[in-house]
């Protein structure tokens, strides 16, 4: 999940969905009983840099029997799997990252048990204080916004604010939590941020949780408003 650049594509080119900001898929709950129908067509349907699991309240056994087959679907497309604080499941489900809260103890021991085997990183990320402590432990990248917090259509103007300041400090790649609407990936995108994180622009409907045939659409849809909008990454290097 790094950062890579490029030369800015023509006109007839396709856009290498590696020299722009990358859509990343939140998934909890209800959303990944949606994506068990299945699950090969829609991570198919267009780049997904990664995949974050978040158990929300679901227990160990039942989370770990959730996604399993979810995560053998989305490595075999070559997409990142991330569990969020479960290390046990993590671990038992072969998943490709871990990802913790801001506590610097708990990151820290994670970084030294796991890694290289697994990618370490930081969600919820609150504050310039806090975004630099975790920065020093060298994660493998920070989130600003976690699961759930896509309550409103646009990111969270103090999220946007992070991202746009640690895009222009620091090497360490991040994501930053879009909104409750596809558009707002092009906000994140032209703030510098490395990856949008989407949830409910994904998986919700106004008639509950998104049919199939939905989400594949919406997939294709944050691509194709990332190909439209998303700066080239060199523009944001000195």
């Amino acid at each position: 999940m790094a950062k890579e650049s490029s030369q800015s594509p023509s006109a007839n080119a396709p856009v290498d969905p590696s020299s722009r900001c990358r859509l990343v898929l939140v998934v909890t709950g209800q959303n990944a009983q949606a994506l068990s129908d299945n699950p090969e067509e829609m991570f198919a349907a267009g780049d997904i840099a990664s995949v974050i699991f978040d158990s929300a309240g679901l227990d160990e056994v039942e989370f770990q029997s959730l996604i399993s087959p979810i995560v053998a679907a989305a490595q075999k497309n070559n997409i990142a799997v991330i569990v969020a604080n479960e290390t046990r499941v993590a671990g038992r489900v072969g998943a490709d990252g871990l990802q913790l809260g801001q506590d610097p103890d708990a990151v820290r021991d994670a970084i030294e048990k796991y890694t290289p085997q697994m990618m370490v990183g930081v969600g919820n990320v609150k504050s310039r204080h806090n975004a630099l402590t975790i920065g020093e432990l060298q994660p493998d990248y920070v989130m600003f916004g976690k699961p759930g917090g896509d309550i409103r259509a646009e990111p969270h103007p103090k999220n946007v604010d992070l991202a746009k300041w640690w895009s222009a400090m620091v090497e360490i790649p991040c994501i930053l939590l879009g909104g409750n609407a596809l558009e707002s990936v092009i906000e994140v995108a032209q703030c510098g941020a490395d990856f949008v994180a989407l949830e409910n622009a994904i998986f919700l409907s106004q008639e509950g949780y998104a049919t199939k045939s939905e989400i594949v659409q919406r997939i294709r849809d944050a691509n194709r408003l990332l190909d439209e909008h998303a700066p080239p990454f060199e523009i944001f290097e000195d």
